[in-house]
């Protein structure tokens, strides 16, 4: 085996070797030593396996990588090296052993430049032979630790070759000054010092001093590179460091050499400050972080400068020193999370108090490496950081800082601890102006700088700044349970942080790129502050994961931050930080206190009292501060799930269990809500007392329903409130108050509601505001809403009562149950022992007494109130509680209100000063309605009438049953008939609705008794003949408002009048007529319209309709309005200036023609020398006329002539005022009356129970209408100037229309129209179609054309009753209408055409009028058309033998026989000068000719001339 090494060997060391021959014999003998040492292994029965510790480990990313890489390769050393114990060595070898350890020593001899024996080999390079050493000692631990010789020949021949080589005090020559040989001299001291420091302490202890002193020494650079490699790989390797610090600086004879290594480290760094090229090197290091971050080897390029070289060299240099750092930093980290693994330390999450000392070996050596170590690494990495800006390094050193800082809050090293805190402060954000301020806390560096910057200064983050606020963040959230006090350096970072992202000109640091600025703001504000921002609100947010202490710790942090700004001068330039800080603090307390409602009451009085001592200070700025965070408090505690379904909990636990949670919530609760309370009374300032009240408004609009235990003291606060003279607190006291009305009183405790009632009442009652009195009187209504429901669920109540809705009226029969089965169960408990009768009428008292406020609208909402509650739940009270309602609360409210009316001041008020104008006071206007105290007073009776008439309306048939109501009845009678006659006209308005709304409700149903009813008739009619203490208008209203009432009493209780009642009816009626007439006897003239009175007598006329029972009262009414139609009697002159008689139909004296007496009743008249006004009887006409056509028939035949008569009457006024519309109304009533009356007789034929008399008179008096009316009022010339000739042609269709239904309708239709009637018809006709040519012919041409146009009408119509054209409806009165007509015609045919031949001569050459010419025309044309009856033509005066003839030729149906009446008088007309004329007559020759059969003759004779 010798032979074959030292042939290779020497290969490798011969001159004439080749390179391959080399190459290969270097790897063939370093192959055989490991299968030599393999089976030394083997032999000695050692432990299997390599370490990898033959070479330089390979480097991670980051420091944290290499910390963790070197801890896994590492475990498999065992706990043996860990422990510190020395292993069990054996001195004997076996033969492979021995030959192993020669191999070993002469190794070893080669290597320090000697011979090997063993090998046979004089001389070797000592590269390679220290290289194969290296190899063994990194690869066969157990080797040199279980083997006694082998450990003996490490400490006494490789050490000491070592040390000779580690010398650096001569001048090295030679191979050992090569950087080959010095990197494989310290590799392997590495190994020794990693692997075997624990048995080789006093040769570690050299080696690492001589290491240490390299780096003071002046070598070259390459040279303390390696060393600071070397040092880097102890720190970053947790194991190395650990053992080192146990063996060594943990000793108290041992060198500190941890303490050396980290100071050398620290000292690398610190000389970057005096080194010229600092800047080029900070570059240097910051480039190679970011490529080990990036996984790629740093490199210079290969034409770099000298002066390239040594930047790099130094900043390789740096960056070793700072990753050694950094590895010590993250060793005991890892170290103590280990503690924390095998129970030694606590974790920052547990909730246990630490101890006093720690005394677990591990935690032990962590605490002491931090006492001894963090002071220089802090000092050293604060320095890289503040000088590095790279993105790596800064990640990497605060990576440590995290790190480090993590360990000591978990060792709980409060001072490395704060001072790691304040360093890393300083980082997080930079201010233009800092001002030092001393830190509360002992440190031994600078603390971080208090920020004094005005808002308006720019604040730039940079990414530094944003990465250091991160750790910072980390930090927290990680120690959050054992910062304590060193909570207020984070906070006070924290309050700059969120001042600087509040900030308008805060931005962050961007990499210079061609983003618009606009763009590059927007990125910033969504990216980083947005970020920050988050975290900030997450850490506070993660509160509720916190320790209770470490709660109350972050709470006194935030108090303390708050507290040195308030207490600090307020003014100077950092006002606004200040106020920003105390904002800071002030919202992450809200935030605790929300994220921990769930635990609250450990922090509740802490925060409340720094909000209340903040509230009290003289800033407003931070009075609402305060009040606002208040507020948020108390509503997240009451809206957290603690205060959810409270009930229902309490119905699923246990008793004993129930009483301690509700002890515990009842506590919570009023511990909640006192704070607000004791806010209001401790302080006189009234914006703290408005934003107390703002809070509890809040609170009860959000969570008013959770609140129990708290009620009493919140209305006690709010009664207070309610007599203080601030209106603003007052007004915000109210809505609290409304709040709790409106929907808090079914969470109110039965025990408040009195309270809550009288509370409610201050504030109607207070003088304040009167809008709140107003609200709060509304407030009590909703108060007896919910106390009704009490009644409706309480003992009042049963299914059997029952109990309509309010809105439909209550039946008496069942109200009286009702009441009964109430009065059964009063002396029972009230319900959940609430007495609601009770609080009902003490919210009646308090409205009663609200009644008689001074302010009107305060009283008159009260009396509204009171009223509307009592109709709406009356039907929920018992008959004891309706009879104290009457007796004590209505009627006394009625006599109070009358009584201040009566008394009251008439002195009229002045409105309110609005200011000057000329020297003079304006004041505001009232209107003349409200203007006086006593029209207040008549307005608050109007409404107390009002809610009478409305309780009267419901509950009626129900208080009838009560006892003594009639007397309360009689009472309210005799008020209003006071009222209506003494009263205002409001008030008595509102006194006749009160009895109207209680007669119109209940009459139709029959719930009205009798003696009710009449008692108020009888009361208009009393007020009636009474004279009233107002006139004019006012008097006027209040008789219509009776009119109205009576006609709406008599619809609505029809089925209760009688004969008597009815008869007393008109009889008021007829009274209010007449007064009216006597009252306004000039108002038509003067006004040209109905008085209102008439008007509403009108009005109501035809409401007053009698039932079928009372039908024999139709007579009594329509008499009694016919009266108030024109009486008058009048002489016509015809045109034989007879006199026609127009006789009364009940046989009176006619009045004279030239007197026309109006009467309006009980027989007096007025005699009226000027034309009447008849604009009442023009109203009343169609009135009339509509109520006669609804009368049954048989009284209506009773009236018929006096209606027929009465518009005869108004239509004869047509003379006398032609511009009146009465005569026109009258004769379209008389129109629609005739056609009524004939269209009956034509379908029913004449009823059998009116006798023939009573037809008779009604015919006559039919025919007298149309001879006065068509003789001497139709086609006449009536002196009227004022007519438009559309008024004209209205009149005259009019007329034409009386003749159509005379001529076409009655003369023609069957009716049973006696025949003397019938002659007076025709003749009326007649005397009508004269009027043209009986005029003589001077005075034809004078008469306007309507004149002549009405007497050919009337001609036409005697044409159309003779005419007979086959018609299929011939009947009896068609006949003997034709008879009678043909004579008269013929009679006046011949007047004419006499007429006419007499006037034509007379004029000689002038010709005759066109009416004259239109009138002879239309005769001929006429007579030459008309075909007669063959009936008819017998009652023609014709020769005998004519009579005969045409009794021969009766059925022809083209019979002329009139023309032989005419025949003479034609003959006359042939000599005319008129050809016109002369052709008719000639036309009509001929018919004479051919009715005599002679034209057979001419033709024949005029045959035989021909041929």
């Amino acid at each position: 085996m010798s032979q074959a090494l030292g042939i290779c060997l020497r290969l490798l060391e011969n001159t004439r070797s080749s390179d391959s021959v080399r190459n290969t014999a270097a790897a063939t003998f370093r192959q055989a030593v490991a299968l030599i040492f393999d089976r030394v292994v083997f032999a000695e029965s050692l432990p299997a396996g390599k370490f990898v510790f033959g070479g330089q480990l390979s480097r991670t990313n980051s420091v944290t990588g290499d910390v963790n890489r070197g801890i896994n390769l590492s475990d498999s050393l065992g706990h043996e090296s860990i422990s510190g114990r020395p292993p069990v060595m054996r001195e004997t070898l076996t033969e492979t052993g021995k030959l192993g350890l020669r191999l070993l020593e002469d190794l070893t001899s080669l290597a320090a430049g000697g011979s090997a024996i063993w090998l046979c080999v004089n001389i070797l390079q000592r590269t390679f032979a220290l290289d194969i050493l290296e190899f063994i000692l990194s690869n066969y631990v157990a080797v040199f630790r279980t083997l006694l010789p082998y450990e003996q020949a490490l400490r006494r021949q490789i050490c000491s070759l070592l040390m000779t080589s580690l010398r650096t005090n001569a001048e090295l020559e030679g191979e050992t000054g090569e950087p080959s040989f010095r990197r494989l001299v310290l590799r392997s001291v590495a190994h020794i010092i990693r692997l075997y420091s624990s048995s080789l302490i006093t040769e570690c202890e050299v080696f690492l001093s001589m290491l240490l002193k390299v780096t003071f020494l002046d070598l070259p650079l390459w040279h303390r590179i390696l060393v600071l490699e070397i040092l880097r790989g102890f720190c970053v390797e947790a194991r190395t460091l650990r053992i080192l610090f146990q063996n060594f600086d943990m000793h108290p004879k041992n060198t500190n050499v941890v303490e050396g290594m980290v100071k050398a480290l620290a000292r690398v760094v610190s000389n970057v400050q005096a080194q010229e090229s600092s800047e080029e090197s900070l570059a240097a290091v910051a480039g190679m972080f970011s490529s080990k971050a990036k996984g790629i080897e740093w490199s210079l390029d290969n034409d770099a400068s000298n002066a390239a070289v040594l930047v790099a060299s130094e900043a390789h240099a740096i960056t070793l020193a700072v990753e050694g750092l950094l590895g010590v930093v993250f060793t005991v980290a890892t170290l103590t999370d280990e503690a924390i693994d095998v129970g030694e330390l606590e974790s920052p999450r547990c909730d246990n108090d630490p101890p006093v000392k720690w005394s677990g070996k591990t935690a032990v050596l962590c605490i002491s490496m931090v006492d001894s170590l963090w002071l220089t690494i802090l000092d050293a990495l604060s320095l890289i950081l503040s000088r590095s800006q790279g993105e790596a390094i800064v990640l990497e050193i605060l990576k440590g800082y995290q790190a480090f800082t993590q360990a000591c809050g978990i060792l709980r090293a409060v001072e490395p601890l704060n001072s790691f805190l304040a360093s890393l402060c300083k980082f997080t954000i930079n201010f233009p102006v800092e001002t030092e301020k001393r830190s509360a806390l002992p440190s031994p560096v600078s603390k971080r700088s208090e920020l004094s910057v005005d808002q308006r200064d720019s604040i730039v983050l940079t990414p530094k700044n944003v990465q250091a606020l991160r750790t910072l963040f980390n930090i927290a959230h990680r120690l959050h349970n054992v910062l304590g006090p060193s909570w207020v350096l984070v906070l006070e970072t924290l309050a700059a942080l969120d001042r600087a992202i509040h900030s308008p000109h805060a931005t962050t640091q961007e990499v210079s790129t061609p983003v618009p600025k606009f763009t590059r703001e927007l990125s910033t504000q969504s990216s980083d502050f947005n970020i920050l921002s988050s975290l900030n609100s997450q850490l506070f947010e993660s509160s509720a994961l916190m320790h209770i202490s470490a709660v109350k710790s972050l709470l006194s942090a935030l108090c303390q931050l708050s507290h040195q700004c308030m207490t600090s001068s307020s003014l100077g330039p950092t006002t606004s930080q200040k106020i920003g800080s105390i904002s800071f603090s002030v919202e992450r307390m809200i935030s605790i206190l929300v994220n921990n409602a769930h635990r609250v009451e450990p922090f509740w009085d802490q925060v409340i009292s720094h909000f209340l001592e903040l509230a009290d200070n003289s800033n407003t700025h931070l009075k609402n501060m305060a009040l606002d965070a208040l507020d948020q408090c108390i509503s997240a505690v009451l809206g957290s799930d603690r205060f959810q379904d409270y009930k229902l909990s309490k119905s699923l636990e246990s008793s004993q269990e129930m009483e301690v949670n509700l002890d515990k919530l009842r506590s919570l609760e009023c511990s909640v809500i006192s704070p607000l309370k004791v806010l209001y009374f401790s302080t006189q300032s009234v914006d703290v007392r408005v934003g107390s009240l703002k809070i509890l408004l809040h609170v009860l609009e959000r969570y008013g329903e959770k609140l129990h235990y708290s009620w009493p003291n919140i209305l006690e606060m709010l009664r207070y409130v309610a007599d203080v003279s601030e209106k603003d607190l007052v007004t915000l006291g109210f809505q609290n108050l409304r709040v709790i009305m409106n929907d808090g009183l079914s969470a109110l405790p039965t025990d408040c509601l009195q309270v809550c009632v009288d509370v409610t009442g201050a504030y109607s009652a207070q003088k304040t505001e009167l809008n709140i009195s107003l609200t709060a009187v509304g407030l009590l209504w909703t108060m007896t809403d919910f106390i009704a429901k009490g009644l409706l669920n309480g003992p009042f109540e049963e299914k059997e009562a029952g109990v309509g809705s309010t809105v439909k009226q209550i039946d008496s029969k069942k109200m009286e149950d009702q009441t009964r089965i109430s009065n059964n169960v009063r002396d029972q408990a009230s319900v959940d022992g609430v007495d609601f009768e009770k609080l009902l009428f003490s919210v009646f008292s308090l409205l009663q007494n609200l009644g008689a406020d001074e302010r009107p609208e305060v009283r008159n909402s009260a009396v509204r109130t009171l009223f509307q509650t009592l109709g709406t739940h009356g039907q929920k009270l018992s008959k004891s509680m309706w009879e104290d309602c009457l007796w004590n609360y209505v009627f006394p409210t009625l006599d109070r209100a009358s009584h201040m009316a009566a008394t009251s001041s008439k002195d009229e008020w002045q409105g309110k000063e609005l200011g000057t104008r000329g020297g003079k006071a304006v004041h505001m206007l009232i209107h003349h309605s409200r203007n006086t105290a006593q029209k207040q007073w008549d307005e608050t009776l109007v409404l107390v009438l009002g809610g009478i008439a409305r309780i009267l309306r419901l509950f009626f048939p129900f208080f009838t049953s009560l006892s003594n109501f009639w007397s309360g009845w009689e009472s309210l009678l005799q008020f209003v008939e006071n009222s209506i006659l003494n009263g205002s006209k409001e008030v008595a308005l509102a006194a006749i609705n009160c009895l109207q709304t209680t007669v119109n409700s209940h009459s139709s149903k029959g719930h009205m008794p009798m003696p009710y009813l009449i008692s108020v008739i009888d009361v208009y009619e009393l007020v009636l003949r009474k004279p009233s203490s107002y006139r004019g208008n006012a008097a006027d209203k209040v008789m219509q408002e009776i009119l109205h009432g009576l006609g709406e009493l008599y619809v609505q209780a029809q089925g209760l009048f009688n004969d008597v009642a009815y008869t007393q009816l008109i009889a008021i009626i007829d009274l209010a007529v007449k007064q009216a007439m006597l009252t306004n006897d000039n108002f038509e003239m003067e006004f040209g319209n109905v008085p209102p009175v008439l008007r509403t007598i009108l009005e109501i006329l035809p409401l007053l309709r009698p039932t079928e029972h009372i039908s024999s009262m139709w007579p009594v009414l329509l008499r009694e309005f016919l009266q108030y139609l024109p009486r008058q009697d009048s002489y016509l002159q015809n045109e034989d200036d007879s006199q026609v008689n127009y006789d009364a139909p009940n046989g009176a004296t006619p009045i004279s023609p030239n007197k026309i007496a109006v009467s309006p009743g009980s027989g007096s008249t007025a005699a009226i020398t000027a034309i009447p006004s008849y604009i009442f009887a023009e109203k009343l006409v169609p009135v009339l006329v509509d109520l006669f056509l609804r009368a049954p028939t048989v009284e209506k035949y009773i009236i018929y002539p006096e209606i027929i008569q009465s518009l005869g009457r108004c239509m004869t006024t047509r003379r006398d005022n032609p511009d009146s519309a009465l005569w026109r109304l009258a004769v379209e009533a008389f129109n629609h009356v005739l056609i009524d009356y004939v269209t009956k007789l034509i379908n029913g034929g004449p009823d059998s129970t009116i006798s023939k008399p009573v037809r008779t008179r009604i015919w006559k008096e039919i025919a007298d209408v149309y001879e006065i009316f068509l003789v001497g009022y139709c086609g006449r010339a009536l002196p009227s100037n004022s007519l438009s000739a559309v008024v004209l042609e209205a009149d005259e269709s009019l007329e034409m229309s009386i003749l159509n239904i005379l001529g076409d309708t009655i003369l023609k239709l069957p009716v049973d129209t006696p025949l003397d009637i019938l002659q007076r018809l025709v003749s009326t006709l007649d005397r009508c179609a004269s009027r043209t040519c009986s005029l003589p012919v001077e005075t034809v041409e004078l008469m306007p054309p309507h004149c002549s146009r009405f007497s050919l009408t009337c001609l036409q119509k005697l044409f159309s009753l003779c005419s007979y054209s086959n018609e299929v409806n011939w009947n009896m009165t068609r006949s003997e209408v034709s008879k009678i007509s043909i004579t008269v015609l013929m009679t006046r045919c011949e007047y004419i055409l006499s007429r006419f031949l007499t006037d034509e001569n007379g004029l000689g050459d002038c010709p005759l009028p066109k009416a004259r010419l239109d009138e002879i025309i239309y005769v001929l044309q006429e007579l030459a058309h008309l075909v007669i009856h063959p009936d008819a033509a017998p009652i023609l005066p014709l020769h005998p033998l004519l009579r005969t003839g045409l009794a021969e030729e009766k059925e022809k149906h083209d019979n002329r026989p009139h023309l032989f009446v005419l025949l003479p008088s034609l003959c006359e007309l042939v000599t005319s000068r008129e050809l016109r004329i002369r052709e008719l007559v000639q036309v009509l020759l001929r018919l004479v000719t051919k009715e005599l059969s002679l034209e057979k003759l001419s033709l024949a004779s005029e045959k035989s001339t021909s041929r």
